[in-house]
């Protein structure tokens, strides 16, 4: 197979005159290093940048350093004489909340919080408030929480006692879209999570198509809220709060109490943006390849950062140094035959947001651009992988979807330069992780564009979390991955024709 694979990218290299003159490639790639990738991660990475989250002042900085790096190095401005692809995003915000009970205000995450993707804004007041224990509705099973009782138009109080004896602390979907079919204006859900560990969010989803209108009246709100045991007693009229063995076994049915929850929410519109850099081609400037990485991450939380060191610190600072080594080859009239576009794209993190308003909005023509290169997770060492190879493999995502000609180049490349193990076990149709469809690649597979991802498989260890940091990171692997991703680059830039549009998506869809 790799004898195969090499004679065929010889082949193709020779093609383009560039398979007698390899050390061209070898020489610009030296620019990729280990110190260099380094110097801008702990940059990026650092406290300054405050995780980076999406259309925050930590972002802009963000966006202000990827900036200037492309300028220093000589790139073009990718929007016109803008660096910037602006795009708003909007975001709803729990404003206002309240809860009292009995004449009793209960404090947010002390007490009580609404869940940010069920709550509507209303006022809502209640004289008693209607138990139906766990209420659970199975007539497979012959469990009926709810027989001779009426909800419809009343607050319901429900406490889902679990096995262990404590109450779940999430709110329950299902129980919610039962009630709201049997009529009732709102659901109470008896949580043991009191007080917050960790503060409730309020702030909602973020999305780059402009809301419908907020439901804000009494007929068309539906409250869904998580209490403490303690405002769930009052509401049932206890001076004292229950045990959730006590809960078990109060009687269901109605208990008088005065009740008022009120909640509003707003959506504000905010800016983020893309920053786009563009090496332009010699004779085939009018198609383009696009090298991408996520820059923006998950914020902070008060004091805690999120510092996104590897996702994805690791592939915007790839796409940084494989710019400065492109531009380097320009410099001396070394290419690229095709312009290069290098985007760091904002709102990943949200839902691939930055991506998708670029793929709706492409400054470049889709149908001329030959691929796109995405990176996001480069640095580290994948903890669940058990193998001899843990310090020499990437994750290789798309091999086999819409280009014949994709493993072709990147194996071939490959195999002449860096030797890595390429791991396709992502590209499975039946992945339970879904990967083909998390990052920013996706946006560019679903308008036809071959794409390529690499990927370190980090799904443990630091994921997500505020440990993700420099100190983490592989460099010396990293470099070894990222000449590789320069080397692809450089074949599918400079080669005769744009990748070939032949092979179907085998992955279903999003």
């Amino acid at each position: 197979m790799k004898k195969q694979l090499l004679s065929s990218v010889l082949a193709l290299l020779s093609l383009t005159g560039l398979a007698q003159k390899p050390e061209d490639a070898v020489k610009y790639a030296s620019v990729i290093t280990a110190e260099g990738l380094k110097q801008k991660l702990t940059i990026l990475a650092g406290p300054e940048m405050e995780g980076r989250e999406t259309a925050t002042a930590g972002e802009r900085k963000a966006a202000a350093f990827i900036e200037e790096h492309f300028r220093k190095i000589g790139l073009k401005p990718g929007n016109g004489d803008s660096y910037r692809q602006p795009f708003t995003v909007y975001q709803d915000m729990l404003s206002e909340k309240k809860l009292m009970v009995n004449g009793k205000n209960y404090q947010w995450d002390q007490d009580y919080s609404f869940p940010m993707f069920m709550v509507s804004s209303g006022n809502w007041k209640h004289n008693s408030v209607v138990y139906v224990g766990n209420g659970t509705k199975d007539s497979a099973n012959n469990v009926n929480d709810f027989a001779g009782i009426d909800v419809k138009g009343k607050l319901v109080l429900i406490a889902d006692v679990a096995a262990n004896g404590k109450s779940l602390n999430t709110p329950s979907m299902s129980k919610m879209t039962l009630l709201r079919g049997m009529g009732a204006a709102g659901l109470l859900m008896v949580s043991s999570d009191f007080p917050r560990k960790t503060p409730s969010q309020l702030k909602g989803r973020m999305s780059i198509k402009a809301p419908a209108a907020t439901a804000g009246s009494n007929d068309n709100g539906f409250i869904t809220g998580m209490i403490s045991p303690e405002v769930a007693s009052a509401l049932v009229g206890r001076t004292f709060t229950m045990s959730f063995a006590e809960w078990k076994e109060l009687p269901k049915g109605t208990y008088v109490s005065e009740t008022q929850v009120a909640a509003k929410k707003t959506t504000e519109a905010l800016e983020s943006s893309n920053v786009i850099g563009v090496l332009p081609g010699t004779d085939k400037k009018d198609e383009y390849l696009f090298i991408t990485g996520h820059y923006d991450h998950l914020g902070k939380i008060g004091d805690v950062i999120w510092y996104g060191a590897d996702d994805d610190g690791s592939g915007t600072v790839s796409v940084m140094q494989m710019a400065e080594a492109f531009a380097a080859a320009a410099a001396k009239r070394k290419g690229p035959r095709r312009s290069i576009a290098f985007m760091a794209v904002s709102g990943e993190e949200k839902g691939l947001l930055g991506s998708e308003y670029y793929s709706d909005h492409a400054i470049y023509p889709m149908d001329k651009t030959t691929a796109n290169l995405n990176i996001d997770m480069v640095g580290r060492v994948d903890t669940e992988r058990k193998t001899a190879d843990t310090l020499n493999y990437v994750y290789v995502i798309g091999h086999d979807k819409l280009s014949s000609e994709l493993p072709i180049i990147n194996e071939g490349v490959n195999n002449l330069y860096t030797q890595l193990v390429l791991d396709y076990k992502f590209d499975d149709p039946k992945d339970k992780n879904r990967i083909y469809f998390r990052s920013d690649h996706y946006n560019f597979a679903r308008k036809g564009v071959p794409i390529l991802f690499f990927y370190d498989g980090m799904l443990q260890a630091d994921y997500h979390k505020p440990t993700d940091t420099v100190d983490k990171i592989n460099f010396p692997l990293m470099e070894k991955r990222v000449k590789m991703i320069f080397h692809t680059g450089w074949e599918m830039a400079n080669r005769e024709n744009m990748l070939k549009r032949d092979t179907p998506l085998n992955m279903g869809s999003r």
